[in-house]
């Protein structure tokens, strides 16, 4: 991607091989062997660096900290390694903005989102790290259907990034299809960048997000606790301070033990800032237009 978009200069690392704790799982059945819809492309003349992805990751971090915004479009388990292995680097990362997550049902299983399915404890430890986080999840990324439209003018676009786009972005439509889906695919990675570039496209909300690491039919899943939500700013003032203070809990003491779930919170103490709507059509024309060259 980085030669065909004349951008060999940003430096690529070799990421995780599998979770931190559970055997991988991947979406080729979506995204094809080569994560490109099957689209192929010709052998990349360029190496990785020599360190690992969560190591390169610490380095930039540590190189440059407060200013690095970390995007991440895949499970966290790069981040989670990287800050596993030192301690100080979340208070550098100015912020980090995902692909990952639904507060509104999963697309692996009803209940997760697949980056954050793969591997959840990563996710945990990232949403519980203290970094600023921007979740971009299922609850927006959903209202971004790719078109043949779109593709169109890819595909008319005179330029080697909008090429490839093209090439990937028909792969890909085809494949939906093939599947039996009228519509998409959906631009899930693509709008958490477009989130980055241009927050203003997103309607946010301020959640604390924790996620499921335990259940057997649940794992992957990532609950969201907002004061903000329904009616609040029509409440009584002592209801506003109730719900501003609510207690988050996990699960109840079992009978064979005393313990309680580690996850319990005091009060609401917002941890992540959720996209919960999306401006589709200002999304394509960035997205389409940065690739076709026109913008």
């Amino acid at each position: 991607m980085v030669e065909i978009a004349g951008r060999t200069d940003i430096p690529v690392a070799v990421g995780a091989k599998a979770p931190l704790l559970r055997r991988l799982v991947t979406a080729a059945y979506a995204h094809g062997e080569n994560g490109l819809g099957g689209a192929v492309f010709p052998e990349p003349k360029i190496k990785p660096v020599a360190e690992p992805a969560a190591k390169f990751i610490s380095q930039i971090v540590r190189k440059y900290p407060g200013e690095v915004t970390l995007i991440t479009i895949g499970p966290l388990t790069n981040i989670a390694t990287a800050l596993n292995m030192d301690s100080e680097l979340a208070r550098m990362v100015k912020s980090l903005v995902m692909m990952g997550g639904s507060l509104s049902g999963g697309n692996i299983t009803p209940a997760a989102e697949f980056n954050v399915y793969v591997d959840p404890e990563a996710a945990r430890i990232v949403f519980q790290s203290g970094i600023p986080i921007t979740m971009v999840g299922l609850d927006v990324t959903r209202k971004t259907s790719l078109t043949d439209e779109h593709v169109r003018i890819l595909e008319a676009g005179q330029n080697p990034v909008s090429q490839a786009a093209a090439k990937i972005a028909r792969n890909a439509i085809n494949h939906n299809r093939e599947q039996g889906f009228l519509v998409g695919p959906n631009m899930h990675d693509s709008l958490a960048v477009a989130g980055f570039l241009e927050p203003s496209l997103l309607k946010f909300q301020d959640y604390y997000v924790d996620v499921e690491t335990t259940g057997e039919l649940t794992a992957g899943e990532t609950l969201g606790y907002s004061p903000m939500s329904g009616d609040l700013q029509r409440r009584p003032e002592s209801e506003k301070q109730a719900a501003l203070t609510m207690q988050i809990r996990g699960s109840p003491p079992t009978l064979a033990s005393t313990k309680t779930s580690p996850v319990v919170r005091d009060k609401f103490v917002p941890n992540a800032k959720v996209a919960i709507n999306v401006d589709s059509a200002r999304f394509f024309d960035l997205l389409i237009g940065r690739l076709s060259g026109k913008q």
